[in-house]
């Protein structure tokens, strides 16, 4: 289960003819070239960017799944990981380190961006894809001292096993294919990832759906049961059901900083709007929380909704 997919507008450029099994780091290749592997949960690519040198995105079977400048890290490409990122620095003052558990990894953009912006930062990522662990370890690898723990393994797994009180932030991009499995949509689940975070710490997942919004809303019913503040960060036109989407769940115990929020992300290429209080509970209307007995996957994106180019 690698970290969730991008909208198709992500800016990366792969070329074409991508020749297989290169090497991303080898000394002997004067230009990045592509490198296709076989991992756990399908075909891995690692696709260079053409306009920055040691950037890559990463696909499964065609999917975009994470993008990663190596030179850059603060740059997030994807439009809903920047919104992460945006919760992130907002879970606490700026520099300060935090303790953050992330499920799913992918190429690990999200604790690249962390470890940049927070230094000191301890954090753990959770994927269930070994291999695709395995080739992230070879062709993309961590900075030494980076304060990253990664583990081969079930989310859901390893948040249960987690001590209580023991994270800052807990964030859930966990994707099987295009759609976030049935076992991370629970209200068990919420009470979990509840359970884990400090006092005033804050969760926030990547989620995708479309109108009429019946996953979307259950979701929200889902942690307002468990938490007692929330936010929703989404493009309008994916709020106004135009089209399927990326939209970030924020959730805490203690207020959100929801006017910084919307300030990040109302600057922006592409400006998202954050909803909460009253509009939140009007969007979310009569939906229930999902029990165990009732969980269903995320939806399929329609076709297009979530590819290269």
């Amino acid at each position: 289960m690698t970290a969730g997919p991008g909208p198709g507008r992500c800016g990366s450029r792969p070329p074409s003819g991508a020749r297989h099994n290169g090497r991303v780091n080898a000394a002997a290749d004067p230009e990045p070239v592509p490198v296709t592997r076989t991992v756990d949960h399908g075909t891995a690519k690692l696709l260079p960017d053409v306009d920055r040198r040691r950037a890559w995105l990463l696909t499964v079977d065609g999917a975009p799944q994470s993008y990663v400048d190596l030179d850059e890290p603060t740059h997030l490409e994807f439009e809903y990981a920047r919104r992460l990122g945006h919760v992130l620095d907002c879970a606490a003052a700026p520099g300060r380190p935090l303790d953050v558990l992330h499920l799913g990894g992918g190429a690990l953009t999200l604790p690249r961006y962390v470890a940049a912006t927070r230094p000191g930062a301890r954090q753990d990522v959770v994927e269930a894809d070994r291999a695709l662990l395995a080739l992230i370890a070879e062709e993309l690898p961590l900075p030494a001292g980076a304060g990253v723990t990664v583990h081969g393994d079930d989310a859901l797994r390893r948040l249960a096993g987690a001590a209580e009180d023991s994270v800052d932030v807990l964030v859930a991009d966990v994707f099987g294919g295009s759609q976030v499995p049935a076992h991370l949509t629970t209200e068990a689940y919420a009470r979990e990832a509840a359970r884990v975070l400090r006092p005033g710490g804050t969760y926030t997942a990547n989620l995708a759906d479309g109108a009429p919004f019946a996953f979307l809303r259950s979701q929200l019913a889902t942690f307002a049961s468990v938490f007692a503040q929330l936010a929703l960060v989404a493009e309008p036109a994916v709020l106004r059901g135009r089209r399927f989407g990326n939209a970030v769940l924020v959730a805490s115990q203690e207020a959100i900083d929801v006017a910084e929020l919307a300030r990040r992300t109302a600057r922006d290429a592409f400006p998202a709007r954050v909803e909460h209080g009253a509009a939140l509970r009007r969007f979310v209307g009569r939906a229930r929380p999902v029990t165990e007995e009732g969980a269903m996957p995320s939806p399929l994106p329609p076709g297009g909704s979530f590819s290269v180019g």
